[in-house]
């Protein structure tokens, strides 16, 4: 059997790693090493590639972002920041038909600015808003997939965690990324709006009005809201500004939600001591998941299979956009049984060089960064798409009165407005790349 059927024949063989529970870090890690083993004849070069891979994964610079994003999400839950977002987005549209939803979905982006986990988001968010939504009457499906699908902006609006292994993986830069994903997140949470406006219109009794509250009290609970426009505006405009690095705005980010943590009476020694750990055990989880991509990647490398994958589909004429669509079905259907950053470590290393030999005509940058927007919006839609959303099922374990199949026919309105970007951001490529 030549390397080449080699790698072709690991992707069955992963795959059922998968399927038999082995968690996917794991699964790449034993399938790539295993697949050394295989096509160097011998245990040298699988042992000395184990040894320095894992040393330039753990050390690496470029990954400490990653820890200091999530420990900002921890500091910014501790400082009351999802409340504060609620309550403002609330006070504005709450007396709206469908309103509290609509709040729901406007804090979700804004906490979305500051954290840079979906499920964190989608888990936060569902804690604060939730009570309120069934207060008001809201049926239990449309509240849970309204949170659940607002959970998704955690990972589009920057700072984004898959955002930053996306970079680290094609070599691209930070900063660009953040900001070509600025407007597909804003543009998102419109869509949400619109479909949140459309389901209650086709079932009327499905939300409850709130009262409307006085102006001056609205202003007030807006002017509650300044800490996160401040860490975002510092975070991600002094990324952008060149006034530091992202991993210094992502410190930088940490320590002022810390700090806004502490004023506000959130940040304790034992509530410190806690979010280090959630950070670390979170960090260490996605750590070696990168670390089982590398080995797995490496030994693809060797076979030579991304390479003749790219070299197949130049051959066959196929038009650019169809493969690009084709690949953002195959993310579809594999975002509904496996996590973004999974499918991301995975799967990016065989379809990056695909996309980057075909003529969109575009420069190689924006190619890169638009396909990278592509990729996160589609993985984001398989966080809600039944039946094995993640985000779905965070949220309606908060909510155990309501069946899972009420929540599945709710979501479908927000998957039928995700579809729908992701055509119009295929189309209109320069939607994305317009703030770089």
């Amino acid at each position: 059997m030549s390397n080449l059927e080699i790698g072709l024949w690991s992707f069955p063989g992963l795959l059922a790693l998968i399927f038999l529970r082995v968690p996917i870090g794991l699964a790449m890690f034993v399938t790539g090493l295993v697949g050394l083993y295989y096509v160097t004849d011998g245990n040298t070069v699988a042992l000395s590639r184990l040894k320095n891979e894992t040393y330039s994964t753990f050390s690496s610079y470029s990954l400490s972002i990653v820890p200091m994003f999530l420990l900002m999400g921890h500091f910014a839950t501790l400082g009351g920041m999802s409340q504060a977002l609620f309550r403002a987005a609330e006070g504005f549209l709450g007396h709206r038909k469908g309103g509290v939803a609509m709040a729901a979905i406007g804090a979700c982006a804004g906490f979305g600015a500051i954290c840079g986990s979906s499920l964190a988001t989608a888990a936060t968010m569902g804690r604060v808003a939730l009570p309120e939504l069934r207060r008001y009457g809201y049926d239990g499906g449309f509240s849970t997939a309204t949170l659940a699908a607002g959970g998704t902006l955690g990972i589009l609006i920057p700072p984004s965690v898959v955002l930053v292994i996306y970079a680290i993986l094609t070599e691209q830069n930070i900063a660009k990324l953040f900001l070509a994903a600025v407007l597909p997140g804003v543009i998102a949470a419109v869509g949400y709006v619109i479909a949140i406006s459309i389901y209650v219109r086709l079932n009327p009794t499905s939300a409850g009005v709130r009262e409307a509250i006085p102006m001056a009290q609205r202003f007030r609970q807006l002017g509650a809201v300044w800490p996160v426009l401040l860490v975002f505006v510092a975070v991600v405009g002094g990324i952008y500004g060149g006034i530091f690095t992202p991993t210094e705005g992502a410190a930088v980010g940490a320590l002022g939600t810390g700090l806004i943590a502490l004023v506000n009476g959130g940040l304790t020694g034992r509530t410190l001591i806690e979010s280090f750990m959630v950070t670390a055990k979170s960090s260490a989880m996605i750590f070696f998941i990168v670390l089982g991509a590398a080995i797995y990647n490496g030994f693809l490398a060797l076979t030579q299979v991304p390479q003749e994958i790219s070299a197949w589909v130049v051959d066959q004429g196929f038009a650019p956009v169809t493969v690009l669509i084709v690949i953002l079905i195959f993310y579809l259907l594999l975002g509904c049984v496996m996590d973004s950053l999974s499918m991301i470590l995975l799967t990016i290393p065989i379809f990056f060089p695909v996309i980057m030999v075909l003529d969109f005509g575009m420069t190689p940058e924006q190619v890169a960064i638009w396909f990278g927007i592509l990729t996160l919006i589609v993985v984001e839609v398989g966080l809600i798409t039944p039946p094995v959303g993640m985000n779905l099922f965070v949220i309606n374990a908060m909510d155990k009165a309501t069946p899972m199949l009420q929540t599945y026919r709710a979501v479908l309105y927000f998957v039928g407005s995700d579809i729908l970007r992701v055509a119009i951001l295929v189309a209109f490529p320069a939607i994305t790349l317009f703030l770089i």
